[in-house]
């Protein structure tokens, strides 16, 4: 309980700072329910990316481990200098409640031909299309993963203020103006008793008064 007088200022103060505090309590409380529906969905994507860079990346070094046996290693290796492929990588932002998180965006150009196709085999081609899938993939895994973490990081933020409010800072305002309700109808009481007492001695006549 706050050590405060129990004045009828302070209890419309305190009445105030409790309608606002569970207010916010309130405006918390969906906050952490949206970010942790955003937050489980993310993980729900994160595993699924997380299953596709595995495939694309399976994929592209089944296709290069083709063209390794097809044309041999110098060869393929040859080949690979002569790839012209490259990348940018945009960075942006969204804000889920507030949080900025980032959005990754991952775009190739290639300049061609990039050898000639005359004995070459076309798993060298599958090989480069699986490698720059894979690449565009971990982009968005990598934007999934500090998503995850930033939101999992203002979860717990939330979560402590929402206990702050319900557990110590709402029962500790409840509890103080309960004392000072209760007090000023108290004081009331004695008031309205003292005024009757005063009423009744007053409205007696002179000579009980002097009696008395």
């Amino acid at each position: 309980m706050r050590n405060v007088a129990p004045t009828k200022t302070n209890l419309i103060r305190l009445k105030d700072e409790l309608k606002f505090a569970r207010m916010g309590h309130e405006l918390l409380d969906q906050k952490r329910n949206i970010l942790v529906l955003e937050l489980l969905n993310l993980v729900d994507q994160a595993v699924e990316y997380d299953e596709k860079v595995d495939t694309a990346l399976a994929k592209a070094y089944a296709g290069l481990e083709d063209s390794v046996l097809a044309m041999g290693r110098l060869k393929v290796g040859a080949l690979a200098g002569a790839i012209d492929v490259s990348s940018t990588i945009a960075l942006k932002q969204r804000r889920v409640m507030g949080v900025a998180l980032p959005v990754v965006r991952t775009e190739f150009a290639a300049g061609g031909p990039y050898y000639s196709p005359l004995d070459t085999s076309a798993s060298i081609d599958n090989a480069v299309a699986a490698f720059r899938d894979a690449l565009a993939m971990l982009g968005r895994s990598a934007e999934l993963r500090v998503s995850i973490v930033r939101l999992a990081r203002e979860v717990r933020k939330t979560i402590r203020k929402v206990n702050a409010l319900e557990k110590i800072a709402i029962p500790e305002l409840d509890e103080t103006l309960h004392y000072i309700q209760n007090r000023l109808e108290e004081s009331e009481r004695d008031m309205f008793v003292l005024m009757k007492m005063v009423k009744d001695r007053l409205s007696r006549p002179d000579s009980e008064v002097s009696q008395g």
